[in-house]
């Protein structure tokens, strides 16, 4: 599960008011909802890109932090996609993973990357608990 910041002074529900339609945009029918780490995020069993195998997103709430954009995507192996025919899938797949991120973050592949480089070398700077 990954989670994904906005962009400063922005905040998810503001981007996204309806993010279960935003979802269901995307990548296909809502099946329901899942508790993962604490946060209740939406399922997508049987997305309508034959690349992925399911989905969980949605908002990871905190107290007095921001939320967080947290998403999963399970995907097939890419030779078994493309034996299948779908090579094309493959592509557009990564087009509509970037462009949800894009929409519900503000922040471009490179930003995100960045973000996330950041926040792994904060985290070996800081001292283990011993």
């Amino acid at each position: 599960m990954k989670e994904y910041k906005m962009r400063r002074g922005e905040h998810l529900e503001d981007r996204i008011p309806d993010l279960k339609g935003k979802i269901e945009e995307y990548f296909g029918t809502v099946s329901g909802t899942e508790e993962v780490d604490g946060h209740e995020l939406y399922v997508v069993a049987d997305p309508d890109n034959p690349v992925f195998d399911r989905i969980v997103a949605g908002a990871a709430e905190y107290s007095g932090k921001k939320d967080k954009l947290a998403v999963h995507f399970e995907e097939r192996p890419a030779e078994d996609v493309i034996a299948e025919g779908h090579a094309d899938a493959a592509a557009d797949a990564v087009n509509k993973k970037n462009e949800f991120l894009l929409e519900a973050t503000g922040r471009d592949a490179k930003s995100r990357r960045d973000s996330m480089k950041r926040a792994v070398e904060d985290d070996a700077d800081a001292p283990d608990d011993v």
